[in-house]
């Protein structure tokens, strides 16, 4: 999209108070924009931290800084469908920075209330979360898109170094770790990359944000009873509570327990390989709990067909399309495969995995005359009739076109 004319010069940034989005600032002000500033706090930060993104914002320039929550709309449109889905992107990574969406869809609004089409965000032209930012604001409106990151990235290859001393040379500090790692917290978890993590190398001790090392974690093993209703999560130990406090309880109670810490090599949308150190010990308990629970209830075609959707969900969140229509129509099957998901599952972790040792639901699909490989409700030749149908065509197979036995010729 086209950079915005002279006669509408107010931006609206997506700001987080990392290396890139403050390297953002003074250089649209140097280009004639003013800046309003908008962080979303998808439920990452604490107060202190929130307060330094706001002053940060505030020194680094911008007219206006604005605050708003997502905790909420994260939950509601990305935690919920990921964790009845079930399924990990390239069967390891949970979608830890899907709250760029949530991000983008608040800037938008805030463009609209301040009169600008004009949008900035700090991604650069290496990654994923360009695709995502800028894709979700083709498919929400006509607004002028503006990444000063990318901007800069022809004419110097160490980015982030040259960020740095930019900053710096303006007076502003650049906190250490922001210069190392590009760091993501949010409510579903912590990505970090950057350094010796992009080298393949052991990542460092300031990647650990929030598991606890197995030195540290408790003696005495830990139980946690998660209650679901229609596959959503909406009990912890019997209290009744908001989603986002559930996850936010989960990845303290088994963060301490070093629960949902790994390292993920992925096929990033751009085509090159991205390596990051994620932890996601609330994400790793709900779906640990809610795959227990699901595959007790559901058939075993809706058990064999759901993961089919749910990777292709997994897929399009990934890669940037959020708002596709077939994001929404893989999404109503799957919330329609919930309708009998109630009930409470027992979570234990001793330290690193947590395992789901009990589950009480009144719909398991049980047969209350049969018990699989102990007792049954039906006789020897109703097995053996049902093992002769079952593999008839293997068997004709095997009568009209024998195969050879190994070492036979």
């Amino acid at each position: 999209m086209s950079q915005s004319t002279a006669s509408n010069k107010k931006v609206v940034l997506a700001f987080s108070g990392g290396l890139d989005t403050s390297f953002c600032v003074p250089y649209l002000r140097e280009r004639g924009y003013d800046v309003v500033t908008l962080f979303v706090d998808t439920g990452g930060v604490d107060d202190a931290e929130r307060a330094y993104i706001e002053q940060r914002a505030r020194d680094l320039g911008a007219v206006e800084h604005v605050t708003e929550s997502g905790a909420q709309p994260i939950w509601d449109d990305v935690v919920v469908p990921l964790v009845i889905g079930g399924q990990l992107y390239q069967d390891v990574y949970p979608l830890l920075v899907s709250d760029r969406y949530i991000i983008v869809e608040r800037a938008l609004a805030l463009c609209d209330a301040r009169g600008t089409r004009v949008f900035a965000h700090g991604c650069t032209g290496m990654g994923n979360d360009q695709v995502r930012f800028d894709q979700t604001v083709r498919s929400l409106g006509d607004y002028d898109i503006v990444a000063p990151i990318r901007d800069i990235q022809h004419e110097h290859h160490a980015v982030r170094a040259y960020e740095a001393e930019y900053l710096q040379k303006l007076g502003h500090h650049v906190r250490p770790k922001t210069a190392k790692y590009s760091i993501n917290v949010n409510l579903l978890g912590v990505t970090a990359s950057g350094s010796e993590i992009d080298e393949f190398q052991a990542p460092g001790p300031e990647t650990w944000q929030m598991c606890a090392r197995p030195e540290s974690w408790p003696r005495q093993p830990a139980r946690i009873d998660i209650e679901f209703e229609r596959g959503v999560a909406i009990k912890l130990d019997g209290e009744a509570m908001p989603g986002p406090e559930i996850l936010r309880r989960l990845n303290e109670r088994l963060g301490a327990y070093g629960v949902g810490r790994n390292i993920y090599t992925g096929d990033t949308t751009i085509g090159l390989k991205g390596r990051i150190v994620f932890e996601c010990p609330g994400i790793t308990g709900l779906m640990t709990a809610h795959r227990a629970l699901e595959e007790a209830i559901l058939t075993a075609n809706q058990n064999g067909f759901k993961p089919l959707v749910a990777k292709k969900w997994v897929e399009l969140v990934y890669r940037g399309f959020f708002f596709e229509p077939l994001k929404d129509d893989l999404e109503a099957f799957l919330r329609s495969s919930q309708t009998f998901v109630n009930g409470t599952v027992t979570l234990e972790t001793a330290g690193g995995v947590v395992t789901p040792v009990a589950v009480r639901s009144e719909h398991i699909l049980r047969n209350k005359g049969a018990v699989y490989a102990q007792s049954a409700d039906w006789d020897a030749r109703e097995a053996e009739g049902f093992i002769k149908l079952l593999g008839m065509s293997s068997t004709l197979s095997a009568r009209v076109n024998p195969r050879r036995r190994p070492g036979q010729r």
